[in-house]
């Protein structure tokens, strides 16, 4: 496998120092030249997640997009959803023959409203078999400090995801696989919102007592939406779906739930998001779903909560008292 990593942010830095633990050669795609030249003379992102130790023996880095994408048999999509399709755009089908590509995005197309797997499926011709999702409990400073952690590979081709999954797996990763690549996919959406809830509560003076309460009922809430959106058996208390939920609600790392604390203080969308000066994925996620649900009509409370307040400038203390008498 020659691997590709396509994104420059904290999740795709942390990608590539997972992969040059069982690579020799990984190819890595960055917007910026000042990474270019930080990673190749430092070993070094300097824009994000700042401490982690790169092997820079180990990365070919560039911001050629197509070049990098030529080297590799394996493209990992690290690219925030909401701009996937804009990074994208000087790419075509042909670009991606023969290759398979492996989404650690989580979130969802805004332009399409779709999961990443379908988007490339639909617009670069990659069939599911050659399509697969890392997704869990993982934030990029825990990689970067080599802290254990557990990944799923989610992909209808049971041998492909076992192949990414033996790839990943090094002294601090551990990993699984799994066939439910769209639960898993639409999962990591959901969890974002949740996430940007906890934060909004906690922001509006909410304690650990409601707060676990709001995240039981979100975790009763996803599962009703996969169970309709994606069907198949599938247990969402296993770490990859419960897991992720807990550790982006509950984490001082989540951005997610840090942007979700500044709502629930008060600030306005535009001036939480200038401050963070980072992507919150449950932003564009929460209307993505909301979008999404209106044509399947599952009872989604938090998630319409969030959606009022972020798109419809809902105050954050009446519908979480609204949420609050919902709650069992």
């Amino acid at each position: 496998m020659n691997i590709a990593v396509l994104g420059s942010g904290s999740w795709a830095t942390a990608i590539v120092k997972i992969a040059t633990q069982t690579h020799t050669k990984v190819y890595w795609w960055v917007r910026e030249q000042e990474i270019v030249q930080a990673v190749e003379n430092f070993g070094h992102n300097p824009l994000y997640l700042r401490s982690c130790e790169l092997d820079r023996e180990r990365i070919i880095v560039s911001s050629d997009l197509k070049m990098i994408v030529s080297k590799a048999t394996d493209v990992i999509l690290v690219i925030p959803a909401a701009f996937v399709a804009g990074s994208l755009q000087s790419l075509c089908p042909k670009d991606f023959e023969g290759k398979r590509i492996i989404c650690a995005t989580k979130g969802i197309i805004p332009q399409t409203n779709q999961i990443v797997a379908d988007y490339i499926r639909d617009y670069f011709n990659v069939r599911d078999e050659n399509q697969a999702v890392i997704s869990g409990p993982s934030h990029a400073e825990e990689i970067a400090q080599e802290r254990l952690t557990y990944l799923t590979v989610g992909s209808c081709n049971d041998e492909f995801a076992k192949q990414v999954a033996e790839g990943l797996k090094c002294r601090f990763v551990k990993t699984t696989t799994s066939s439910d690549i769209r639960g898993i996919e639409y999962g990591a959406v959901m969890k974002n919102i949740y996430a940007l809830a906890a934060g909004i509560a906690r922001g509006a003076g909410y304690g650990d007592n409601f707060v676990a309460v709001l995240i039981a009922n979100a975790a009763q809430e996803m599962g009703a939406f996969l169970a309709v959106v994606a069907p198949q058996e599938r247990d969402t208390n296993r770490f990859v779906y419960l897991g992720d939920l807990l550790v982006t609600a509950y984490s001082q790392h989540s951005r997610n739930r840090t942007f979700g604390q500044m709502i629930g203080q008060g600030y306005s969308v535009k001036s939480a998001q200038l401050e963070m000066a980072m992507v919150a994925e449950g932003y564009y996620a929460a209307e993505c779903i909301d979008k999404a649900n209106r044509s399947i009509g599952v009872s989604l409370p938090i998630a319409r909560a969030v959606y009022e307040i972020l798109y419809e400038g809902k105050s954050a203390d009446e519908e979480f008292k609204r949420l609050s008498e919902l709650f069992k």
